[in-house]
């Protein structure tokens, strides 16, 4: 199910899966574009409370990826993987890894569908055990996860403001 109001719902389909799903009021070219800009990065991914420092992004299939969240105090916490998939402007995979966990590895895959100029988000998380999942669901995921893509709805809203904008002045 997906929530019309545009905020991220959090389901577990199966025993190694989560699946979250999210509405962005944007085109899906805008959503995908600020998926994979390595510059856009940091302006939503992550929690309000952490800098998002891009180490490294080559959204192409075998391509790396690696963030790294900075809290206030200077701690850092890294994350990364690598792209399987990179379809413009309907569909990313990729795996993911938490640093501070090493070996707990899952594959993301993101698929993007337009209808009436909204974007519908549907990201399935496949972990390869039962454990590695709760322990994701209880390690605090759905609420970073949702913060995370309220940032990305508000910067899609952004870029949309400054495209009609460029728009305007042609």
């Amino acid at each position: 199910m997906i929530d019309v109001d545009n905020k991220l719902i959090v389901s577990t389909p199966s025993d190694r899966e989560i699946l979250m799903t999210r509405v962005f009021d944007a085109p899906r070219d805008l959503v995908f574009q600020a998926m994979t800009d390595p510059k856009a990065i940091p302006q939503w991914w992550g929690p309000r409370r952490y800098e998002t420092i891009v180490d490294k992004m080559e959204p192409r299939a075998g391509g790396a990826w690696r963030f790294i969240n900075r809290d206030r105090e200077g701690n850092e916490f890294a994350f990364h993987g690598v792209y399987r998939e990179v379809s413009p402007p309907e569909r990313l995979a990729y795996t993911f890894e938490f640093e501070g966990f090493p070996g707990q590895v899952s594959l993301e895959t993101i698929t993007l569908e337009e209808r009436e100029g909204k974007t519908y988000s549907t990201n399935r998380i496949f972990f390869d055990s039962v454990e590695a999942r709760d322990g994701m669901l209880q390690s605090g995921m759905e609420s970073g996860a949702s913060e995370t893509m309220d940032r990305l709805a508000e910067l899609v809203q952004r870029m949309r403001r400054e495209q009609t904008a460029q728009g305007a002045q042609r």
